[in-house]
């Protein structure tokens, strides 16, 4: 019976790095959203879906929340991230387990005033021995945002990820399911193969560069039992194709196989992956340019 079922929108925010990707993961049981050691890893709003017998939780995972900075694709993130709080029915809200900073203080203010119901995850409490210490910062979070439940949790590990399941899936309201049973994302497979190409880069290149490209599916075709995938990396200046690229090739060569690895598993088919990487001065700071990129979810 459709009225007994419950289904509703739970945003995952959180300022970056600190596991929102890891959290939405672990809750589907496969990995939906790319992950890496550095900050701003998620550029676009994601929704992975989480369906049991009643209750279908349609989690919004998004970019960091991080103060003003000037490039346009920065702002982006953050329009992306704080538009997800709208009409949502509950709202998880990811801190490190150590500290409150700045960016932290942007989420609360965001939040402020939504009719959501508010979870506090403090998040990394598998690299704690001694729980206890835990308590003085328990008690500050409660404070700064007292209408919020807090659990303490471990994305990683999955210490306490049912509890605050439960406590999300309880705020859901009585309505049949937006989606179909066995799908947990509405995003499409160019989207996701994309995101892993860039999950690579992120993870084999320095500091700057990641920040500095963006990927196009230029095309994405089944032949017979094999799927041919092209992909454009683009990047701002010649130094960085140089340094993604490598001596005879060798880093884009390595990042590709690991990116084909990756793709298989995800369409349980045989990929044949193709990419180039072409200069597009100032894309991250060009409005028009990031929309023709695909960063028009905000």
């Amino acid at each position: 019976m459709t009225d007994s079922k419950r289904c509703g929108y739970a945003a995952i925010l959180g300022r970056p790095n600190v596991g929102k990707s890891t959290l939405l993961n672990t809750m589907l049981s496969q990995k939906v959203s790319i992950t890496s050691r550095k900050p701003q890893t998620t550029r676009h709003r994601l929704l992975g879906i989480k369906t049991t017998d009643l209750i279908q939780v349609l989690y919004v995972d998004t970019p960091g929340i991080h103060g003003d900075e000037p490039r346009a694709i920065n702002r982006y993130m953050n329009r992306s991230a704080k538009s997800a709080i709208r009409d949502v029915d509950a709202i998880v809200f990811l801190l490190d387990r150590t500290e409150w900073n700045s960016d932290d203080q942007l989420v609360a203010d965001s939040i402020a005033g939504s009719k959501a119901r508010v979870f506090i995850a403090v998040n990394k409490i598998d690299q704690i021995k001694n729980k206890r210490v835990l308590l003085p910062q328990l008690s500050r979070i409660q404070k700064l945002v007292p209408e919020a439940e807090i659990i303490p949790i471990s994305a990683a590990t999955g210490e306490n990820v049912q509890e605050l399941e439960s406590l999300v899936e309880a705020a859901m309201p009585t309505s049949p399911f937006y989606y179909p049973d066995d799908q947990v994302t509405d995003r499409s497979e160019r989207f996701l193969v994309a995101e892993i190409i860039r999950e690579k880069l992120m993870r084999q290149l320095g500091d700057e560069i990641p920040y500095a490209l963006t990927i196009q599916i230029d095309n994405f075709k089944w032949k017979k039992t094999t799927i041919h995938i092209e992909a454009t990396i683009f990047v701002e200046r010649d130094g960085q194709k140089a340094i993604l690229i490598g001596k005879k090739g060798k880093k884009l060569k390595q990042i590709g196989s690991e990116a084909r690895s990756d793709m298989e598993g995800l369409l349980e088919a045989k990929v044949m992956l193709t990419t180039w990487v072409k200069v597009k001065t100032g894309w991250s700071n060009d409005d028009r340019a990031l929309k023709s990129l695909g960063y028009d979810d905000a």
